[in-house]
């Protein structure tokens, strides 16, 4: 089996690895999942994490033919389409991204200006597609659960599995999000339990203890066995039992929002260039009763 050589960044802030995939035959590579630094309260964004990737592929002396998505991303914003400009690679991500565009475009009300049909990527690819980084043949494995889009690459002796497995200490992916489905979580992680043992697993975060370095890569067999959530011999009801039980406990991601409008365009600005959309709401169990402001009856005006 084929085996490319991987360097992987961490992107401290949202816990997120982008992993650079290379054919030593060849020198040519892949990008995975790669990150722009948004700070949210100012607006402003900057691309010193995706520098490194490209100083990288500089000092390196690669030739970079793709940069790719596991999924439109809910914590970070995606350096694709920058990456793309830069190194004239084209953008793949699963055919499930016109689901999710489409949700958002609703969930958003956003105009006609935004087109839900996944021509903002260059590739969209469905289950059991291949293609390759030079030499090493990469198939595509739909990954549904954690989102609709969600897809894992296979190339060599390694996958690249995006959300839907975290290390084992952290479990899986949440699967509250539109789309979302635990039991195609469950059976999307055991699509990849049929990978050999010995498959080099790249995450796409990790969150380690406080004083623990983040993990990259783990062997597949380590996951089978040891994953809290999602072990080789964890059924469905269990998983989803526990998977829907957790995630009445989470928080909406910091960045979901402007992440989410960002990616689904591949990693690009909303036409104006200049505002996200964010919805807003009182919480069901915190609407306010009727008041009079100003010498007004809200009640019977509204």
């Amino acid at each position: 089996m084929s085996a490319p050589v991987v360097r992987s960044f961490h992107h401290a802030d949202s816990g997120t690895w982008t992993h650079v995939v290379v054919d030593p035959a060849t020198r040519h590579a892949a990008i995975v999942d790669a990150v722009l630094d948004y700070d949210a309260p100012s607006g402003t964004i900057r691309t010193a994490s995706a520098q490194r990737v490209l100083e990288y592929i500089a000092t390196a002396g690669l030739t970079v033919d793709w940069v790719l998505e596991t999924h439109a991303h809910a914590d970070h914003l995606s350096a694709g389409a920058w990456l793309c400009e830069r190194t004239g690679a084209k953008l793949g991500a699963g055919v499930g991204i016109i689901e999710v565009q489409r949700t958002f475009k609703r969930l958003l009300e956003l105009g006609d200006d935004f087109t839900a049909d996944g021509s903002a990527f260059d590739r969209l690819f469905g289950d059991g597609e291949t293609f390759a980084i030079g030499e090493i043949a990469v198939r595509v494995l739909a990954m549904p659960g954690h989102t609709a889009d969600s897809i894992a690459y296979v190339a060599g002796d390694a996958v690249f599995v995006g959300d839907t497995l975290f290390a084992p200490k952290s479990g899986s992916a949440r699967c509250d999000f539109p789309g979302g489905d635990a039991a195609a979580l469950h059976a999307s992680i055991r699509r990849l339990y049929e990978l050999p043992d010995a498959t080099r697993v790249f995450l796409c975060h990790d969150y380690p203890a406080a004083d623990a370095a983040p993990v990259a890569e783990i062997a597949l067999a380590e996951q089978k066995r040891g994953n809290v959530h999602v072990r080789d011999d964890t059924d469905a009801a269990t998983f989803v039992a526990l998977r829907t039980t957790r995630d009445a406990t989470l928080a909406v991601p910091r960045l979901l929002w402007p992440a989410v409008q960002f990616n689904i365009r591949g990693g690009r600005l909303p036409p104006d260039g200049a505002f996200f959309r964010l919805p807003v709401a009182f919480a069901a169990d915190e609407m306010p009763a009727p008041a009079r402001i100003a010498g007004t009856d809200v009640s019977a005006t509204t």
